[in-house]
């Protein structure tokens, strides 16, 4: 079954659909690329699905080792390259100061912060700079 369907809108903007949800994303080219900037860029989607990903991973090995991330969050950065242009650094800081975590606990959502679909799909020359910040 396939994954999402795209629509070209015009003015740089595409519309994504999600084939089994039906939820829907809009994405624009960024003001630094001739678009609008209205809507995440395709290369926010991508830096953005790194700290999505790296979530959903922890909150899976979370769940299995019985303890909890809920409420973490973290800040995404990602830098351009210009020659060619593409994504050289995604910068992300996931912070978990809201709760206490034992040293196995943290090792467990470092390793998962590395290994996520996404972390072992992007090309390496694409920079992963991860930080966890405990308390």
């Amino acid at each position: 079954m396939e994954t999402a369907k795209t629509k070209y809108q015009g003015e740089l903007r595409t519309e994504i659909i999600h084939v089994r949800s039906g939820s829907v994303i809009t994405t624009d080219a960024p003001v630094d690329n001739k678009g609008k900037g209205e809507n995440f860029s395709p290369t926010d989607l991508v830096a953005s699905a790194l700290g999505s990903c790296a979530f959903t991973i922890m909150g899976i090995a979370a769940r299995e080792h019985e303890f909890s991330i809920d409420g973490s969050t973290c800040r995404i950065t990602k830098i351009m390259t210009d020659k060619p242009r593409k994504i050289g650094e995604i910068k992300i800081e996931f912070d978990f100061t809201g709760n206490e975590y034992t040293v196995n606990q943290k090792k467990i959502l470092e390793h998962c912060a590395k290994t996520c679909p996404v972390a072992l799909s992007l090309n390496e020359s694409v920079f992963q700079n991860v930080t966890l910040l405990f308390k």
